[in-house]
């Protein structure tokens, strides 16, 4: 049965070329993100996030003064709210406790660092509503992952309190696209590759950036310090040695790290848990390492 479901998502995501053109890939993302809408007890609530839009959401018997803040993937160009809905109230659901949904500045029109700016922006907007940091956790897939892992590394640099856990899904940590994996699982993965990959950073980054930089590139960060992390991967993605490096990284640095490697699962997909039962347990697994951090 996993199989099947999985060749089934395969199968959407392949009815269609990649589009031309950043607002035609974001439409796309959102049709395929949203494909299924999302639970009928889930209820869901708009919020100017400091200038930018979020969305809480909330099911029964979560519990209200514990927040999953999440950012979405897209390669920090495409990807939304809309997109990424029906996992993130999910993930609320499996954590117990409602979910903030930030819409970041996209690029190419908003190049860095406006998205990483935007997620630090979205944490004092948590922080000044009276939330604890040891009440808020954190999560993001793809290029969410690193604006957490960003995020986290700016909060720690200042010395202030940080979310209680981090939740990594397909996490794209190396902008240098380093990577074994980017070649050896080029043939299976049907989103992720390497050229595709440069085309995001180029309209992500400033000319002439390093992409060693820590703020993109968290594989080169200091992770020391950092609070506990879950990374969720697949082994059919070109991402997977950005995972495992990152676990790596952030063991060395002892942080209590725990890396997942879901069997024939591709890139994010905890996406389409309405149809994958692979997506509902990873995001079950989820919810009780967010739970156990709080």
């Amino acid at each position: 049965m996993p199989q099947i479901e999985i060749d089934a998502v395969r199968a959407l995501l392949s009815s269609k070329p990649r589009p031309v053109g950043w607002p035609a890939r974001r439409e796309r993302l959102d049709e395929v993100g949203a494909v299924w809408p999302v639970a009928d007890d889930v209820e869901l609530i708009a919020v100017d996030v400091n200038g930018m839009p979020g969305e809480y959401s909330v099911v029964p018997g979560s519990d209200p003064s514990r927040v999953l803040m999440f950012f979405h993937g897209g390669g920090y160009c495409s990807g939304s709210i809309q997109s990424h809905r029906r996992l993130v109230t999910e993930a609320g659901r499996a954590a117990r406790m409602r979910t903030l949904a930030v819409a970041y500045r996209l690029a190419p029109e908003h190049q860095f660092p406006a998205a990483y700016e935007d997620a630090l922006s979205a944490w004092r907007f948590l922080r000044n509503q009276g939330i604890g940091a040891a009440d808020i956790g954190i999560g993001g897939d793809s290029a969410g992952a690193g604006l957490t892992l960003g995020l986290i590394g700016r909060l720690r640099d200042g010395h202030e309190e940080l979310p209680a856990c981090a939740w990594l899904i397909s996490p794209w940590t190396d902008l240098t696209m380093s990577g074994a994996t980017l070649a050896s699982k080029a043939a299976v993965d049907p989103l992720i590759h390497k050229e595709y990959l440069n085309e995001l950073a180029d309209a992500y980054l400033p000319a002439g950036m390093d992409r060693k930089d820590p703020r993109i590139s968290p594989l080169y960060a200091d992770l020391s310090n950092f609070p506990p992390m879950l990374i969720q991967v697949g082994s059919n993605e070109t991402l997977l040695d950005d995972a495992t490096r990152l676990s790596a990284q952030a063991g060395a640095a002892d942080v209590a790290v725990t890396l997942e490697i879901w069997p024939n699962m591709i890139h994010a997909w905890p996406l389409w848990n309405a149809h994958l039962e692979d997506g509902r347990r990873a995001l079950a697994s989820a919810g009780s390492f967010i739970r156990l951090h709080f």
